[in-house]
């Protein structure tokens, strides 16, 4: 299993906090936002982790974490010339993800669970996660059925379809390269992850779990401080970095 860190874009949401750096960079209580995704990863015994990042903040990302030997892993750095969509991501880290699975996290996201059972299991086919939210207008969304199965995932959908969101943490084997080269551009002009999903649902192929615990997408000044309460009160004895 691979792993990747996805933490490009722009975050003007967080302006002017993040003129002048990563948003992934700023600070969550004592930790890098990133800290908090590696740690995920870190957890699942991942080893190799791919980085991709905005160039102007390459440097940045060197200076803090490195190799990656200083966590006992190894780390590879790409650059996202400009946010074209989460799918991207899989065609950026095509040689690094070579014919392993692959297991990618955004780096904006923050999960109280341990999904380490969750990866280390994982053979086939896709595995993505959902969470029940009070604004699925933000998100991709999952509809279930009367026996709990995913029937329909759609892309920030203007009719509400349901309230349960897909976190950004995505298990993939290695045809979600190949996959996302066949996405093609959605009207916001993005490679949507949605259709990655997809392409695993009508396959029967996409398993979808539950997260039990807290998730923030820490990509707003509300969310942010979210995150900063909740990395102070209950993620302190789970991080292993």
């Amino acid at each position: 299993m691979r792993g990747i860190i996805l933490s490009g874009g722009s975050a003007t949401r967080l302006r002017p906090c993040t003129k002048v750096t990563s948003k992934q960079l700023l600070p969550v209580y004592n930790k890098p936002m990133i800290y908090y995704p590696l740690n995920t990863l870190i957890k699942a015994d991942i080893k190799e982790i791919l980085i991709i990042v905005a160039s102007e903040c390459a440097g940045d990302y060197l200076n803090l974490l490195g190799s990656g030997h200083e966590f006992g892993v190894k780390f590879t750095y790409e650059i996202q010339d400009k946010p074209k969509g989460l799918a991207e991501a899989f065609i950026i880290g095509e040689n690094f993800i070579d014919e392993e699975n692959v297991c990618m996290i955004l780096g904006d996201n923050i999960f109280e669970d341990d999904f380490s059972k969750d990866i280390k299991s994982f053979k086939k086919g896709g595995k993505v996660f959902a969470k029940k939210v009070k604004d699925p207008e933000r998100f991709g969304v999952v509809k279930f059925n009367e026996d709990k199965k995913a029937v329909q995932i759609e892309e920030k959908p203007k009719k509400w379809i349901s309230d349960y969101a897909i976190t950004g943490l995505y298990i993939y084997d290695n045809r979600v390269v190949a996959a996302a080269k066949n996405v093609k551009p959605s009207v916001r002009g993005e490679l949507e992850i949605t259709d990655l999903h997809n392409f695993y649902l009508k396959k029967g192929e996409l398993a979808v779990a539950m997260v039990k615990g807290e998730w923030l997408d820490a990509g707003t000044f509300d969310s942010l401080l979210e995150a900063q309460i909740l990395a102070k009160n209950k993620l302190q004895d789970k991080l292993v970095i």
